[in-house]
């Protein structure tokens, strides 16, 4: 006797705002997918630091939380169920995907767009590329760098920074790459000029005899005045949240389809070998309490993956 498809699926649910205790395990409906939507079974999900101010309540006013609240915006896994008019992907097809919503911490996700995953590329690789690739493509586009400019990043060597250091290298752009004295290595094997997170940042551009002609804050923890003065005029930095869009530096535009090729983009790039990823760290799936308290109190240095069995 065939056994009946299961009609509910484990998930991570934020139960309130708040701390990281407020994410709990939890029997959950099985979504079911729409037209054009595919089901996957989740292998892993990236964590965000988007996903951490989203749970503590920071970001209440952009983001209403649906029910069941499950977080996450990126996933890979193993396509199960097809959407009426879905062609190109198969069940049984290995995928990535950036999600038009929240869900990446459960069993099961709905994606209305995915990328196939090679054989070459990791489910944790693949699970924490989307956001990275989605937000770095999209800030060097509103930004608009092209050969020869000299682009600043400030947070080099986190996930969306080292893929934006990569990307504007590849496109013939300078890159001067912000981050801690430890990443000096990283960002330099990366062809970018290095310039030590902390110091003073006209000083040390003056330096570097560079003078910048766009800066993406990839820290987005805000205090942007001295870069601001640095560069000369706030409308050419882009900062990934609101900490710092004050005094004319730009938000990241928003829209899950502000760089829809994104992961199309970079997927080949990673399966080849020409673009690396900051180094991860997995947690198990029921464990996103514990993952999200460790990067709240910084200890880990690495790019949190949930991961299922």
């Amino acid at each position: 006797m065939t056994e009946p498809t299961p009609q509910t699926m484990r998930a991570t649910v934020v139960s309130e705002y708040g701390d990281p205790e407020v994410l709990v395990v939890r029997d959950v409906p099985l979504p079911v997918p729409g037209p054009g939507q595919v089901r996957i079974s989740v292998r892993a999900a990236g964590i965000s630091p988007t996903d951490l101010h989203i749970r503590a309540g920071d970001l209440s006013a952009f983001f209403a939380l649906p029910e069941p609240a499950i977080l996450g915006f990126e996933a890979a896994g193993v396509v199960d169920a097809l959407g009426d008019g879905v062609t190109g992907v198969s069940v049984g097809d290995e995928v990535a995907a950036r999600l038009p919503r929240l869900g990446g911490y459960a069993d099961f996700v709905l994606a209305d767009a995915w990328t196939p995953k090679p054989e070459s590329v990791s489910w944790e690789e693949a699970g924490s590329l989307p956001t990275a690739a989605e937000a770095a493509v999209a800030a060097l586009r509103q930004l608009g760098v092209a050969k020869g400019d000299q682009l600043l990043v400030l947070g080099a060597t986190g996930s969306v920074g080292l893929m934006a250091v990569q990307l504007a290298r590849s496109m013939g752009a300078t890159v001067i790459g912000s981050a801690p004295e430890r990443d000096r290595a990283v960002v330099e094997d990366l062809g970018a000029l290095f310039l030590p997170a902390g110091t003073p940042v006209g000083d040390a551009l003056k330096a570097l005899g560079v003078e910048v002609d766009w800066v993406l804050d990839a820290i987005s923890a805000g205090g942007l005045e001295e870069v601001v003065d640095a560069v000369g005029a706030p409308g050419k930095i882009v900062t990934l949240t609101g900490a710092g869009a004050h005094g004319g530096v730009q938000m990241l535009a928003d829209g899950v389809n502000r760089a829809a090729d994104a992961l199309d983009m970079a997927m080949p790039l990673l399966a080849s070998g020409q673009l690396r990823m900051r180094p991860r760290e997995t947690f198990p799936m029921a464990q996103a309490a514990a993952a999200h308290t460790a990067l709240e109190e910084h200890r880990s240095h690495r790019k949190l993956v949930l991961v299922n069995d």
